[in-house]
């Protein structure tokens, strides 16, 4: 039996700058020693990843669309990827049907998006 919570009150999900720079600092600093020594220096984890408002709109414009989930994913060269998806009120994840759906209902899941390293967006304090 699985417990279902609904989705957090807007406003709930807002950090200040400073506690987003720092989070971002310590990650940068400590990826490279959560992973196994073989699989170091290959930018498995990437630093950010950036996604077009296209692919945000997408999302929420699905029917009972109430939020974004984000899974982390894994290619063949063994690199993380975020993999968003849209959930509802109940929290379930709106997802494609097995069955035949006409195109233009089947549910949008959002990957492809420019991974850093390699395409880094410009310096800034989460991104020195």
């Amino acid at each position: 039996m699985s417990i279902t919570k609904s989705i957090p009150l807007p406003g709930s999900h807002f950090i200040p700058l400073q506690k987003a720079v720092e989070m971002a600092t310590l990650f940068r600093q400590q990826n490279e020693n959560i992973l196994a020594t073989e699989y170091r220096k290959q930018n498995i984890l990437a630093h950010s990843e950036t996604f077009n408002r296209h692919a945000f709109e997408k999302l929420l414009a699905e029917t009972d669309c109430a939020g974004i989930r984000i899974y982390y994913g894994m290619d063949e060269k063994l690199k993380v990827h975020a993999v968003l998806v849209g959930v509802n009120d109940s929290n379930e994840d709106i997802l494609p049907s097995q069955g035949n759906q006409p195109q233009s209902t089947i549910p949008v899941i959002v990957e492809e998006g420019q991974r850093c390293p390699d395409i880094c967006p410009e310096k800034s304090p989460l991104n020195p």
